[in-house]
């Protein structure tokens, strides 16, 4: 009879842990990669140019990626702007930021800021890039697809939120089923891709303080819709994340930074 050793058992348990990240640069989803980092994930992070007018969260993600020492790719979509173009992220020239609403009458309207189907875009994207490396640790490392766990990460949160439609938790309940069917990996290998929202129940305050104890580098995160040198403080997404901090009881790591580079 085989005697099988403590750590033979632990290695035939131990799991391949592979993980794309959507990280915009801000708050929540600096958060959500420096988790799945914690949690024993390979994270491959993934930004996007999309023609939006918030081209600093690229450098800010760019930082963030940089403190965690995970892997970042930055894919320039320019284009998409010219067909998802009713919105305030993509023409600004054509619509106004909404500024100075009152948080509680956020979710009531789905605002302007709203991108003609990102996320979906995004999600098929990262699942492309979670694919191919799953493909090639099966059929080029010989990695045997049981030991395989894929995650796609992304911050999306469906209590502070603006109203968007695809931060709701039945989106993802959907999209996660359209993994199973759509792919090489899960028809002929059975590791399925799974989509992960680590936030989608946490308000900004339980954001904030989550990314206060594991150490996320919030000090490099940008969550403001416009791209000055500091946070307008009147935007949807500012006011959100001023409100997460105020309530946490600590002063925002940004503007501390920002303070003391004598921005503010």
């Amino acid at each position: 009879m085989q005697i099988i050793g403590v750590n033979t058992l632990s290695k035939t348990k131990q799991k391949n842990k592979i993980a794309v990240v959507l990280l915009s640069g801000g708050l929540d989803s600096t958060t959500m990669a420096t988790k799945a980092k914690k949690d024993g994930y390979q994270v491959l992070a993934i930004s996007f140019r999309y023609g939006q007018v918030l081209s600093k969260e690229i450098s800010c993600a760019q930082e963030v990626a940089q403190k965690l020492g995970i892997g970042h790719k930055i894919i320039d979509i320019t284009n998409y702007k010219d067909l998802a173009w009713y919105s305030a992220l993509t023409h600004p020239e054509l619509f106004d930021i909404p500024k100075e609403r009152k948080i509680e009458n956020m979710a009531k309207n789905i605002p302007i800021t709203y991108v003609p189907m990102r996320n979906t875009f995004f999600i098929v994207m990262a699942a492309a890039y979670l694919e191919s490396e799953i493909l090639n640790k099966i059929e080029k490392e010989d990695t045997k697809p049981y030991k395989i766990e894929a995650r796609i990460f992304i911050a999306a949160n469906a209590l502070d939120f603006s109203g968007y439609p695809d931060c709701r938790p039945e989106y993802y309940k959907r999209m996660n089923s359209l993994m199973k069917l759509t792919s090489k990996a899960s028809i002929q290998y059975k590791v399925q891709m799974k989509i992960e929202t680590p936030l989608l129940h946490m308000t900004k305050k339980n954001i904030a303080q989550l990314g206060t104890q594991i150490g996320a580098p919030l000090s490099w995160t940008w969550s403001c819709y416009e791209g000055g040198d500091v946070p307008c403080g009147k935007c949807d997404s500012c006011q959100l994340r001023e409100r997460g901090f105020k309530e946490l009881g600590i002063e925002d790591p940004l503007l501390a930074r920002l303070r003391e580079e004598g921005k503010l």
